[in-house]
């Protein structure tokens, strides 16, 4: 940071120096009307002439510059190592506690329950039901029917027609056709046509163009940078530490334990099932009689208006009718008690002596003595120089002259004539003769007479008789006796004695041995790996931008004043030798 701060004022420090010399070509005036003389001159004495000139300035400019440069990083790196530890693992352990308890002891037991049912007692019935029906009977009558139709009689009669015909007669003729045509006659001519084209003209020119071209310059410099560096030093250290061990001792002794069994104890018994079955009864239901509309059969009859039979339908009239039976059918549940032999099962309590081997441990610590080597890094400043070269470019104008050749196009008129040939078509007019045939065609008319078979027809009416059968039907009401089966149900009362379980529970003190379990802390060896940091010493590129100063040099014009020569007597100033 100290380099990078002392290139500003380096360079501030060389513009002031640029800028009093620049003063000092002039000996300090502004222009060079004083030099020579002690005292400006008096206006009336001498004229002043001005002109122009070109002064070399010098400019400071200042050109960035990237180099690389490095820096040392220290990075951790973590190693591996595996170590020895001892953790307290809790384990569960069990010991036996007597305790009084009251044991319920159950009883099962019988009483004998009296209740009075309603025990279904079914009886059959018949009874005489006594209905109408009514029975179609059904007769067959005769008529006689007469009834006139028109039966027709054709007749063949002939008859001469006498028709004309035109039949056609052809005949061939000539005759002369005179027209005229026009036949067309080409004709070539030309003519000639004038016009007017452009025609380009090229000219070759030179010219001198001058311009200023920068041309760069390089200096190559060399300076020392002084930095500072850690440079890190390893020491190792040996440790000493003591630690307890808990070592496992493990004793294996044989207790009695008590245990409470259950016992399956089986027996028999006979217990009553309601059961039952259904019955289906079907019974027939007489059909409701209806009043149903029947019309008799009808007639044909003769129209004269139309020509035609005629059918007439016959009247009609209500009749009674029973429509037929249907049949219902329905179920009934009949109960029945039945006895069935079941197997019960019941548990009774035992208890039991077993012998269990208990292994109990204890923990005895002891010391022992570790040895522990761990590293320690020390980082150590240290100063380093180098030598870093840089490179400045300088750009100096330089004027070049330059012949550069060019082409002009100009565009010079010219007058051009074509003769263009074309073609004149004249029509002549031409008479042609010519002869055609054709025919001509005469209608003839001429008589003719053919025979012509028709047939007529004639309607003779008849009376025909005709005797029609037709069947009639008389309901005739008729007295039906049937007998119905029927079941009525009564319900009649029954004792019946059941035995009922009943269970009884007894509390009855017992001993019993419980477990209870407590906790015991183990010391436990295991490994372990461990992450041991230790730091690595790494140098790290970077691009450092700095700003180099660089002079340029630069053509300003100056407009500089000085007297003119004149015939006018000296100045007393001006012949003064300048001391």
């Amino acid at each position: 940071m100290k380099t990078l701060l002392g290139v500003p004022i380096a360079a501030l420090l060389l513009t002031v120096a640029l800028a009093d010399a620049a003063q000092a070509r002039c000996c300090g005036a502004a222009s060079y009307k004083h030099i020579g003389c002690a005292e400006p001159a008096a206006l009336g004495c001498a004229k002043q002439q001005c002109y122009t000139v070109m002064k070399t300035c010098r400019k400071v400019v200042y050109d960035q510059q990237s180099y690389t440069c490095y820096k040392k990083c220290y990075e951790t790196v973590y190693d591996t190592k595996t170590v020895e530890c001892c953790k307290t693992v809790p384990e569960t352990h069990w010991r036996e506690c007597t305790q009084n308890v009251c044991k319920p002891v159950y009883t099962t037991n019988y009483r004998t329950c009296t209740y009075t049912i309603c025990k279904p007692v079914w009886e059959t019935k018949t009874k005489d039901v006594c209905y109408t029906v009514c029975r179609p009977v059904w007769e067959t009558k005769t008529r006689d029917v007469c009834y006139t139709v028109c039966k027709p009689v054709y007749q063949t009669h002939t008859k001469q027609v006498c028709y004309t015909v035109c039949k056609p007669v052809y005949t061939t003729k000539t005759r002369d056709v005179c027209y005229t045509i026009c036949k067309p006659v080409w004709e070539t001519k030309t003519r000639e046509v004038c016009y007017t084209i452009c025609k380009p003209v090229w000219e070759t020119k030179t010219r001198d163009v001058c311009y200023t071209v920068c041309r760069p310059v390089y200096q190559t410099h060399s300076k020392q940078i002084c930095y500072t560096v850690c440079r890190p030093v390893y020491q190792t250290h040996v440790k000493t530490y003591t630690v307890n061990v808990c070592k496992p001792v493990y004793d294996t002794t044989m207790k009695e334990v008590h245990q409470t069994i259950c016992k399956p104890i089986y027996s028999t018994k006979v217990v009553d099932v309601c059961t039952g079955h259904w019955e289906t009864h079907v019974e027939t239901i007489p059909g409701k009689v209806v009043t149903k509309c029947i019309r008799e059969p009808g007639t044909w009859e003769w129209d004269c208006s139309c020509c035609r039979c005629v059918y007439k339908p016959g009247c009609c009239r209500q009749v009674q009718v029973q429509c037929p039976p249907r049949t219902c059918c329905h179920k009934t549940w009949v109960s029945e008690v039945k006895q069935q032999t079941i197997t019960c099962v019941r548990y009774e309590r035992e208890c039991v002596v077993k012998q269990v081997p208990c292994t109990s441990v204890r923990y005895v610590s002891h010391p022992v003595e570790r040895t522990c080597t761990y590293t320690t890094c020390q980082m150590v400043p240290e100063q380093k120089v180098r030598n870093v070269t840089y490179t400045t470019c300088q750009m100096v104008p330089e004027t070049i002259n330059k012949v550069v050749t060019y082409r002009v196009c100009h565009m010079v008129p010219e007058t051009v004539q074509k003769v263009i040939p074309y073609r004149v078509c004249h029509m002549v007019p031409e008479t042609v003769h010519r002869t055609l045939t054709y025919t001509c065609c005469t209608m003839v008319p001429e008589q003719r007479v053919k025979n012509v078979t028709y047939t007529t027809c004639c309607m003779v009416p008849e009376t025909v008789h005709k005797t029609l059968t037709y069947r009639c039907a008389h309901m005739v009401p008729e007295q039906v006796h049937k007998t119905l089966t029927y079941r009525v149900c009564h319900m009649v009362p029954q004792c019946v004695t059941r035995q009922v379980p009943y269970t009884t529970c007894q509390m009855v003190p017992t001993t019993i041995v419980k477990r209870i379990p407590y906790t015991v802390c183990k010391q436990v060896h295991y490994t372990k790996t461990i992450q041991i940091p230790r730091c690595i010493e790494k140098c790290v590129p970077y691009t450092v931008t700095r700003c180099v100063p660089r002079c340029v040099c630069e053509q300003v014009p100056v407009t500089v004043c000085c007297p003119a020569p004149s015939c006018c007597a000296p100045c007393p100033t001006c012949t003064t030798p300048v001391k």
